[in-house]
């Protein structure tokens, strides 16, 4: 009988060692929830607290835009500034600034922009104040400062989004009414598209415009008054078209290339050769004819057209997925954010980008009017590339509180259930007791 108890007692040994218990139930319980804690630490320390989608399609583009600018330049750099390499270097400088700026700003808290929401607007329309004192011509318009380095009127609506969004997230209350909500409204948009009208820069203003409007309906404001700034917005174009020569000339001739492509502008007509010369697969990068006998500003307003001639049609559409995409993932940040004014600051800089890139695609292939802007990550130029960055930072920051927000109610939620459970337990294993002892 012993023998067999001896027996028993082994293999029961064997057992509870092989599940980890060869140092008693407490201790193996113990050391399976340290394992547990252990692997739960681990996967909260390679969790990261933002968007990752938004920041790859970001990176994506950025790569893309460094070797497009690489291979749409040289010639043109080298005319105007006698070096191959100059914008290139340019690019890359803004693009080391930019990073920085978007990196700071994913970091910087997006509620403390309401302290210097003011002082940056003003510095702002300083800027676009001294673009005219100083009339540095460029390519026939003064637009520029420090020699084509800085454009304010890239700023211009990076600033436009935010302030709208902390002064309409502020006053929504009172939006309906004309004098709290319109007015204020016209006012801002007028001063800043009467300056940068002088310069001349018409697509900015018209960028200006629309994204008053976008900002005042992503705000809730009333529909009349949407619908009368729409209207006001229609007739001042009528008119800048009417007695604006270059202005009315685009028009003319996006009417008849709408008709007769061959009978479109100069500009446009360069462009889709260029596309229809790259086909569906392109003929590889740096190989673009149209850019070294006669396609304007390749690596600028024109550098959508050296995409589809160097990358096809495949790499055309790499792009529209990925500025698709972009506005996706902001259009869900904004959806998933803290408060009112994360809200409007992720919505307002996602379509404004999308906007600026679908513009400068629509109008190489004469679906718009020509218009002056760039192609978001992609263009050369410092200024739009900084402050393209600057609102990715914006979103990325959005995006990083929302998902800290979400955390710490989980963690409040987990913590609420655990305490009832524990509770719980204590009462039905006192119970259990009791009836135990009363037995």
């Amino acid at each position: 009988m012993f023998q067999q108890m001896g027996k028993r007692i082994g293999v029961e040994a064997t057992r509870r060692k092989a599940n980890g218990f060869n140092e008693g139930p407490s201790q193996g319980n113990a050391a399976g929830s340290v394992n547990r804690e252990s692997q739960a630490a681990n996967r909260q320390r390679i969790q990261l607290h933002f968007d990752v989608i938004l920041l790859l399609s970001v990176i994506t583009l950025m790569v893309f835009g460094i070797v497009m600018v690489y291979s749409a330049s040289y010639d043109f750099s080298n005319i105007w500034y006698g070096s191959q390499m100059s914008m290139f270097y340019r690019q890359m400088i803004w693009l080391v600034i930019g990073i920085a700026a978007a990196v700071f700003l994913t970091i910087y808290d997006y509620h403390l922009l309401k302290r210097y929401v003011v002082p940056m607007m003003i510095v702002t329309i300083v800027l676009l104040v001294l673009v005219l004192i100083v009339n540095e011509v460029l390519l026939g318009a003064a637009r520029t400062l420090l020699q084509g380095s800085i454009q304010p009127s890239e700023l211009a609506k990076l600033m436009v989004i935010i302030y709208l969004s902390v002064w309409l997230s502020a006053k929504r209350e009172v939006l309906s009414s004309i004098s709290f909500g319109l007015f204020p409204l016209a006012i801002i948009l007028g001063v800043l598209g009467g300056l940068i009208m002088l310069q001349p820069d018409i697509s900015a203003v018209a960028t200006i415009f629309m994204l008053g409007g976008l900002m005042f309906f992503l705000a809730g404001g009333d529909l009349k008054q949407i619908l009368l700034l729409m209207i006001v917005a229609v007739l001042i174009g009528w008119i800048i078209v009417q007695f604006n020569p270059t202005g009315s000339d685009r028009i003319e001739k996006y009417l008849l290339g709408l008709k007769d492509p061959t009978q479109g502008s100069y500009h446009v007509q360069r462009s889709l050769e260029a596309i229809i010369r790259g086909g569906w697969f392109g003929v590889g990068i740096g190989k673009s004819e149209t850019k070294l006998n006669g396609l304007p500003v390749p690596p600028t307003d024109s550098i959508f057209a050296v995409v589809g001639e160097e990358t096809g049609v495949l790499g055309a559409s790499l792009l529209v997925i990925l500025f698709s995409i972009l506005l996706w993932r902001g259009l869900r940040i904004s959806q998933q954010a803290p408060d009112e004014l994360g809200a409007m600051l992720a919505g307002g800089l996602c379509i404004w980008i999308a906007l600026e890139a679908f513009i400068n695609m629509a109008v190489m292939v004469n679906l718009l009017p020509f218009a002056g802007n760039a192609l978001p990550f992609i263009s050369a130029g410092g200024s739009n590339l900084g402050v393209t960055l600057a609102a990715v930072g914006i979103l990325l920051n959005i995006s990083r509180l929302s998902v800290q927000k979400r955390e710490e109610q989980g963690r409040q939620f987990n913590a609420l259930v655990d305490l009832r459970w524990r509770d719980r337990r204590r009462r039905v294993s006192s119970t259990r007791r009791t009836a135990r002892n009363e037995k």
